[in-house]
């Protein structure tokens, strides 16, 4: 092995050293059985490049002719790898694209109790009065209501005018499959009959976050709970420091 080629190796190691030091620091924080294996591969990766590296470049292991001084390639040391060694490398790199369910870890700060609104969040239906018609849950945030359920304990309520209705939202709920995933029950939707209702929910609950549509009542809650989200598809001002705002639940996770 040339000189070169040496100091390319060397770099290898250190840029190595240094990725596979922080990726196991991910991987003790989030306990992520795929971030595991994804080491793994990354390792075997590792493995790979440094034997194609060290490989010998002439036929039958013979070191290749020197050149004569006029001929010395004077290209960073980078142009002096193989392209599909190179690509190896720049593969290796890449940056690891995070999980929805590490998202939204992250973005809840791993606060493990949510309570939600359904109306104007979930479901697509705004106001009481339209719920007595029809419940349609929002495809957009199935996703990311999903995900919540695996690693929270959500709890979803909402102000209905009738029986009629509570049965409605249950079952549009149901069969979006928002209950399948074992996280959430039928027992933990619940509801009232007036918006005060849901303020008095939430306080015995006591969550770490709070989503709610309704600007009043999120401004109630604020000295209760730690941390909120409202949404609003309009922009407004900050209810307070506490209360974040987005325009639907998807795009606070960025969906």
């Amino acid at each position: 092995m040339d000189d070169y080629t040496k100091d390319d190796v060397s770099q290898l190691i250190k840029r190595i050293g240094a990725f596979l030091s922080a990726r196991m620091s991910e991987i003790l924080d989030t306990q992520d059985l795929r971030s595991v294996w994804a080491l793994v591969a990354v390792v075997c990766t590792v493995i790979f490049t440094w034997r194609l590296l060290l490989a010998p470049s002439g036929p039958h292991g013979r070191q290749p002719k020197p050149q004569p001084p006029s001929q010395v390639n004077t290209q960073p040391n980078s142009n002096l790898l193989p392209s599909s060694t190179q690509t190896v490398i720049d593969d290796l790199f890449q940056p690891v694209k995070p999980t929805l369910g590490q998202i939204v870890r992250q973005r809840l700060n791993d606060g493990r109790k949510v309570t939600c609104r359904l109306l104007g969040i979930i479901l697509e239906e705004s106001t009481p009065e339209e719920l007595q018609n029809q419940a349609t849950v929002r495809s957009s945030v199935l996703e990311v209501v999903l995900e919540m359920t695996k690693f929270c304990d959500l709890y979803l309520m909402e102000t209905v005018l009738d029986d009629e209705t509570e049965k409605r939202v249950l079952t549009a709920l149901e069969n979006a499959g928002i209950f399948t995933s074992g996280g959430l029950i039928k027992d933990k939707v619940l509801f009232c009959s007036k918006e005060v209702g849901r303020t008095s929910f939430v306080r015995q609950l006591e969550p770490d976050w709070h989503i709610d549509s309704n600007r009043e009542i999120s401004s109630q809650l604020a000295r209760f709970i730690k941390c909120q989200l409202h949404i609003s598809p309009l922009k407004t001002e900050q209810i307070a420091p506490n209360v974040f705002s987005s325009s639907s639940l998807e795009q606070f996770f960025g969906v």
